[in-house]
């Protein structure tokens, strides 16, 4: 088990990415939600424990809770959500943005572990890499060799 961080970063930036999952968890619901980010650089707010529950009661009445529940999961799953909740100053807002609670200890390591996690697979995946095409296997050669063989 890692340590938590003792350096914090300060509030961390929201950027488009986070503005448009936050676009779309507000177009589910009857009234914005403050505690999402409005514009690039507004800080990442973590929620608060039970915030889904005030959530889930904004929601739109032609909108289905698992629409609503797939875009908060993208929300709150996002790599810059878990690097905010697991700084050490962290705090935890409710609807309105205003801070409720420090995150507790166990929860900021759990998302410094998921933040780290998807930091070394973004690490591991370069897209912009050349993909080199790859060699045939031996296998693939040997039956490439033995229908090479066969008469026609």
């Amino acid at each position: 088990m890692t340590k938590p961080w003792t350096y914090s970063r300060g509030p961390i930036a929201a950027n488009e990415s986070d503005l448009a999952k936050a676009g779309d968890i507000n177009a589910l619901l009857r009234q914005p939600i403050d505690v999402l980010p409005a514009m690039i650089g507004d800080p990442i707010k973590p929620f608060a424990v039970g915030l889904w529950n005030e959530v889930r009661l904004l929601l739109k009445p032609d909108i289905s809770v698992t629409t609503l529940r797939k875009a908060t999961g993208a929300y709150i799953h996002s790599k810059r959500y878990f690097f905010a909740t697991a700084q050490p100053d962290s705090m935890r807002f409710d609807l309105q943005g205003k801070p409720i609670e420090p995150v507790s200890t166990a929860d900021r390591l759990s998302a410094q572990a998921r933040y780290q996690r998807i930091k070394r697979s973004d690490l591991q995946f370069d897209p912009d890499a050349d993909i080199a095409p790859s060699l045939p296997s031996k296998v693939d050669r040997i039956r490439a060799g033995l229908l090479a063989r066969r008469p026609t």
